[in-house]
Order: C-alpha cells, then sequence, then structure tokens
C-alpha cells in the first residue's frame, strides 16, 4: 500500500516539488508520527482506510470543467497526500484523529472540485447515520459553487445517481438519510443544524468567525465530524481570515501552547514576498502548478504585475498567498504591520507629542502619544481608541458597527473601551491623557487635534493642564508629514506596540492625489466607505505636531 505523505514528503526532500516551510514542517511532523506516534497516542495511521476513499473519489466523482470536463479524477500527489492524512489517522474504533483542516492555496488549484467529491465521499462512505453535509461560504451565489460541482458529478456518475437524488435545494441520500446542501452566512436558518461535514469556501472574506463558530457548534453531536476551510489569501484584513492563518501556520510550526491535534494545516505560500518573480518558487503556493493551474497563465500574471503595479497586490494576494493591501493603499501590507513590542517600562518617564481624532457617532475616536527616546532611531506610538455603545448593540441592526470590525474583542484586549449611550465620552479621553502622566509620567508637550466635533473637549483639556494645538487638516498641512510618515513605515521605525486597531487602520488607508504645478499634495481616504482610519489621521495629526515642533521636543528626550 502506497503512504501519499510519505511519498509527497520525499519529492520535497529531493527537489521535484518545492514547497513552503509550513508545508515541510507539517508533513515532516506527521511521516513521523506515522511510525513514532507521540507518548499515549490513541491514534494510528491506517494507510488503507485512507486510499478506501480516495479510490471512491476518484472512481466515482468526475470533473465538469476544462480539458478534464467528463473525465474521472485524478487527484495530484499532494492531494492524495491529504486525503490519506485526513481519512487515514484513526482511533481503535476508526473514528477520524482530523477534525478540522486549514487549506490555503493559491486560485485555480482545483479546491471547488476537491472539495465537491469529499462532500460525495463523507455523504455516502463515512459510515454515519443522517449526514448533513453543508457547502457554507459569505454569499449564497459562493456557496453554490461548490454545490453545483456535486450536482454535475452525481449528474455523471450512474452509481451516484442510484443511491442520491437530487432535489430543489440539495442532494439527498436515502440510503441514510443524508444530504448536501448549500447555506449563506445570512441565511436565517443556521440555529438548529446538526452538521456532519461542512466546508467553508473563500472564508478570506468573512470579517467576523459568526459564520465558522455557528457551524462548527452544529457539529458537536456528531462522533467524527470534519470542518473543511478551503480558500485563497484576500484583502480583507485584521478578520477573520488574518486570525485563523495565525492560529494555522502556529500549529504547522508547532510552537508551544499551539499543539493541537485535530488541526490539519495546509498553507501553500511563498515563504518570502521577494519570491513572486522566481517562477521555481512559485509551486509553494500553487500546488499542482502545470497540472491543475496554467503555468503560463500564471507566467503572464507575474508579466503583467511587473508592467502594472496596481495589478501586484492581486497577484500577491491571490496567487502566491501573501498578504496585500488593495491597489488603492497607502502602505504595502508588510510596510503596516510591525509586531515589534517593546516593555512599557522603556517607554515611562518621557515626554511625548499629542494628537486626537474625534468623533460624533460611527466613526472611532482615537488618541495618540508619539515618544521618541534618545540613540534610537525608532518612534513609538501609544493609542487608546473609543467607541459608542449603541454602535454595538446587536438591537440596533441598522446602524450596528461591530460586523465591520472585532471591536468587542479589541476592547477585551484593551486597545478599545466602549463608551455608554450613543456618543463617545469624550471624558474618557482626557482620562486616557491624564493616566499616561500620572501612571506612567509620559508627558505630552503638545496635543494636536482637528478643531470639528471638539466642542467643549479641547477647554476641558486645557483646564487639566495639556497644551492643545488646532490642525488645519487637509493636503496643505498634510502632504510633506504624510510622506514622511510612509518613509518612516516603510523603514520599519513606527514601533505601535503591535496594536491590531491601528494596523487595521493603516491597511484602510488609501492616498488621495492631486498635482497642481508640478508639486503632488496627499492626504489620507479610505480604501471603502465602510472602512474606518481614525487611528491612522489621529497618528498624522501628532506626527504634524512632532514635524512642527521638533526644535522644541528633541532637548526633552529622557
Amino acid at each position: 500500500m502506497i503512504n501519499w505523505p510519505e511519498k509527497y514528503l520525499d519529492a520535497i526532500h529531493s527537489g521535484k516539488i518545492a514547497a513552503s516551510k509550513k508545508i515541510i514542517a507539517t508533513y515532516e511532523r506527521e511521516c513521523y508520527w506515522i511510525h513514532n506516534p507521540p507518548a499515549d497516542f490513541p491514534f494510528h495511521f491506517n494507510a488503507e482506510l485512507g486510499q478506501h476513499h480516495i479510490d471512491f473519489m476518484q472512481h466515482f466523482c468526475k470533473q465538469s470543467k476544462g480539458r478534464s470536463g467528463g473525465k474521472p479524477i485524478q487527484f495530484d500527489l499532494f492531494q492524495l497526500a491529504k486525503m490519506q492524512l485526513v481519512f487515514g489517522w484513526v482511533d481503535e474504533n476508526e473514528l477520524r484523529r482530523i477534525r478540522e483542516v486549514v487549506d490555503i492555496r493559491g486560485r485555480k488549484c482545483g479546491k471547488s472540485t476537491e472539495t465537491a467529491a469529499v462532500a460525495h465521499d463523507v455523504l455516502i462512505n463515512d459510515k454515519e447515520n443522517g449526514p448533513e453535509v453543508y457547502c457554507v461560504a459569505n454569499t449564497r451565489d459562493q456557496a453554490k459553487l461548490v454545490f453545483t460541482e456535486a450536482v454535475n458529478m452525481r449528474a455523471q456518475s450512474p452509481a451516484l445517481r442510484a443511491v442520491e437524488r437530487k432535489r430543489q435545494s440539495d442532494i439527498y441520500c436515502p440510503l441514510n438519510f443524508g444530504s448536501i446542501k448549500p447555506l449563506a452566512s445570512k441565511s436565517d436558518n443556521l440555529d438548529g443544524l446538526n452538521a456532519h461535514f461542512v466546508s467553508q469556501d473563500e472564508w478570506h472574506e468573512q470579517q467576523t468567525s459568526e459564520l465558522y463558530d455557528v457551524m462548527k457548534q452544529s457539529q458537536s453531536f456528531r462522533d467524527q465530524p470534519l470542518y473543511w476551510l478551503v480558500s485563497t489569501n484576500g484583502f480583507r484584513r485584521e478578520a477573520f481570515f488574518d486570525s485563523k492563518y495565525e492560529y494555522a501556520s502556529h500549529v504547522a510550526l508547532w510552537d508551544e501552547g499551539y499543539h493541537d491535534y485535530r488541526l490539519l494545516p495546509l498553507i501553500y505560500e511563498l515563504d518570502s514576498r521577494d519570491e513572486w518573480t522566481k517562477e521555481e518558487c512559485w509551486e509553494k503556493a500553487n500546488p499542482g502548478l502545470g497540472k491543475i493551474k496554467s503555468i503560463q497563465t500564471l507566467r503572464e500574471h507575474v508579466e503583467q504585475a511587473k508592467r502594472d503595479p496596481s495589478f501586484l497586490p492581486t497577484v500577491l494576494t491571490k496567487d502566491f498567498n501573501i498578504s496585500e493591501n488593495t491597489n488603492k493603499a497607502w502602505l504595502t501590507y508588510d510596510e503596516a504591520v510591525n509586531e515589534t513590542v517593546v516593555p512599557m517600562e522603556y517607554l515611562e518617564h518621557s515626554f511625548a507629542i499629542g494628537g486626537c481624532d474625534l468623533s460624533s457617532t460611527t466613526d472611532l475616536t482615537c488618541a495618540t502619544l508619539i515618544i521618541m527616546k534618545p540613540n534610537d532611531d525608532n518612534v513609538y506610538v501609544l493609542q487608546k481608541y473609543f467607541i459608542p455603545e449603541s454602535k454595538l448593540n446587536p438591537e440596533d441592526v441598522a446602524h450596528r458597527s461591530d460586523k465591520e470590525a472585532p471591536y468587542r474583542r479589541w476592547a477585551e484586549l484593551g486597545y478599545l473601551e466602549v463608551c455608554d449611550g450613543a456618543q463617545v465620552d469624550f471624558g474618557k479621553v482626557t482620562q486616557w491623557f491624564v493616566d499616561m502622566v500620572k501612571v506612567h509620567d509620559i508627558r505630552p508637550l503638545r496635543i494636536c487635534y482637528d478643531a470639528a466635533l471638539s466642542g467643549y473637549w479641547v477647554p476641558q483639556m486645557k483646564e487639566t493642564g495639556f497644551e492643545m494645538e488646532k490642525i488645519r487638516q487637509g493636503p496643505f498641512t498634510w502632504t510633506y508629514p504624510m510622506k514622511l510618515l510612509g518613509g518612516a513605515f516603510h523603514e520599519h521605525r513606527i514601533i505601535y506596540q503591535n496594536n491590531p486597531v491601528l494596523r487595521w487602520c493603516l491597511v484602510n488607508t488609501a492616498k488621495k492625489s492631486t498635482n497642481q504645478e508640478g508639486i503632488e499634495s496627499i492626504q489620507p481616504v479610505k480604501t471603502a466607505s465602510n472602512k474606518r482610519i481614525d487611528g491612522m489621521v489621529s497618528l498624522l495629526n501628532a506626527w504634524v505636531g512632532l514635524q512642527n515642533h521638533s526644535d522644541e521636543y528633541l532637548p526633552y528626550l529622557r
């Protein structure tokens, strides 16, 4: 019996297949466990059982599109290795070890066809009573992509048609009372499900984990449930994809605290951004390249991206699974991300320049402190965000903001304060600046603000003892400081304590340019109307103050 995971790993080690570090780490670990399982490991690898599922799919499931339309599925080596791991690892009762698969690969690498075949297999071939199989996605049209492929497979197979019936909204199996059904995140009937298998397609579109959480809970009564997450990377940053990707990456590398034996992380990606022009590396993110996905088409995409920088983010994100912003973004994703965190003790007992961007109701309010230290080229940023409770109230559906970002999670982590009522309590903003002085001895020489909506806040701040400076927001004021700030981000000199809210605001920021008399003027704008950039604007206000008063500020560094 062929051991496909070992065969795949041998091909990687011999150089026949290019694979990412995370794929290599995953397969080296899994193959080692096959012969040297961890202590008290209740599972064993049954290659024959895994092959049984592979044979079912390759014999009864046919493809419906392209050159291979009408032909039985022939899995590539990477797919054979994956399937045998998923279905071959079992306990003494032949119940699966793997409960969840996170599969991130480049576009057009056979995800939908593969998933549709698995849906038929677990419906018929899993010895489950009443298996409920769901194809879920952000929209119903997206959910129906996998479901439609499953319908097409049934239509081409006399054997599947003999045991399955196509009904108006699902595929039904009378033998075990099971079904395959598409569901969208906005469906009204997600509660009360008893899912056996869930495939969640293109989950990079999900803003929150709400759909995943509901469907995962729906599997609680099954003996061997399987959750199948398959997607490319996307442009929604600080959302469900980034959170799941981070967790799966830790599991792939088997980092301390992430020893999750139930998850199979398969992250096909370039190991660095620099590899996108190196054809020998492309297979890392595109398994089966040249057999499933056209290498010539990928070459053309890469050449287009070299000529057209606006197309590059799409190629990096969709073909190579490198996290990027949209082509409208002010910063690249690599420039915006800085995970450096310094001890708070290093920043204490310092002078600072403050900034603030106030809000009325919809937007965030953000308070900022910029700190510099002697003999240190970095610039340190501390921020606190504020949002009214009414914007997170589930009953206030029409104006609800928590679907655009994980505000409640950020509040739990201390980056955001939720204010009672329908407006931000600016007194809490004042209190944050006061706490920075009293608790941490971080004293702003001045705090720069936009006059809009400042109301009673500025007099309150002045009465408290802070020096306030009005910033006239717009391209005249912002152009030069914004260019300098962009350069500092490019050099990774802005240390913002890995604040996820600021990172989200940065990737939401686009640059609006005007050119008058040969001089480019710029100012920040949102990449989309439902994005928030308040943290970036607050930082920019403070940065303007830093540039305007550097001669005054620098002697106070300590």
